[in-house]
């Protein structure tokens, strides 16, 4: 059956590992758009800091950002968010408050107080690099609980793949477990983790499926391509899914299809592969 959704995952995926979107990438999702085929940017990436990259490939896309959070259509329209409960995100912050200085709060707004942290330091070189082209969004509060006037989108804890770990335990063997979702991210290279706290049930896949389901569209038309472990339901959900070469060691235990790596146009290969090979050619 031809391919009518294409979702794809950015970070470790669309880009390469200098967060560069090769030509390659670019021309075979223009291709698929040309074609009638509807691509998704899936990624756990806040929608205007995932936005520069859908303006850089330079056609209409679905953005789903934050995890499977919030979707927008390629017109701009806002059709899905989930919004964490203000009183659960008080009581994450506050159990994990030993690693503070790496939590940040995500709420939907226009543009300023996007993202609220307790601070901002120079001297912690991987978050102030993670954090440095964002700054337009950011915002400081401290103590960081009082930021919660409304419901935000979630909660992020960022830091080492071990801190990390030890706040996902924490937060999954607490009465809190049935009232959240966890996403992790992690990139072993560089010793950084990434936890996002998110509404019950809110995964990149929930979000991909209502989309779907929404677009009338069938699992077996579409194409999944991830490389972490917040890319697990996704992928679990496509009907063709594929991982990268540079995966998880992970995501390749489960058999699935393997593409090249991001610095090998990995998507570009597998939308030839699995998507334009199938669609009629409008030429």
């Amino acid at each position: 059956m031809p391919i009518r959704l294409i979702a794809l995952d950015i970070d470790g995926t669309l880009l390469d590992s200098r967060w560069r979107l090769t030509d390659a990438n670019r021309h075979a999702i223009q291709e698929a758009t040309r074609r009638g085929i509807e691509v998704a940017l899936v990624t756990g990436r806040r929608y205007d800091f995932a936005l520069p990259v859908a303006q850089d490939l330079g056609c209409p896309l679905t953005m789903i950002v934050n995890n499977g959070g919030l979707i927008r259509s390629s017109d701009g329209q806002t059709r899905l968010k989930r919004l964490l409960p203000v009183e659960v995100a008080r009581a994450v912050l506050e159990m994990a408050s030993k690693w503070r200085d790496g939590a940040a709060v995500i709420f939907d707004r226009p543009r300023e107080n996007q993202l609220i942290l307790e601070r901002l330091d120079r001297g912690d070189s991987v978050r102030y690099a993670h954090y440095l082209r964002k700054l337009d969004f950011i915002g400081i509060v401290s103590p960081i609980e009082s930021c919660l006037t409304e419901s935000p989108l979630e909660v992020i804890f960022s830091g080492t793949v071990v801190e990390m770990d030890e706040i996902e335990r924490l937060l999954l063997s607490s009465p809190l477990a049935r009232d959240l979702k966890l996403a992790s991210t992690k990139y072993a290279s560089k010793d950084f983790a990434m936890l996002d706290v998110l509404p019950p049930g809110c995964t990149k896949g929930s979000a991909l499926a209502e989309w779907a389901t929404l677009q009338g569209l069938k699992r077996s038309e579409i194409l999944a391509v991830g490389d972490n472990h917040n890319d697990l339901e996704m992928l679990e959900f496509a009907g063709i899914p594929v991982v990268m070469q540079n995966c998880v060691p992970e995501l390749k235990s489960y058999g699935w299809h393997e593409t090249d790596s991001n610095d090998d146009s990995g998507v570009a290969a597998a939308i030839e592969r699995f998507a334009l090979s199938e669609a009629t050619s409008c030429a």
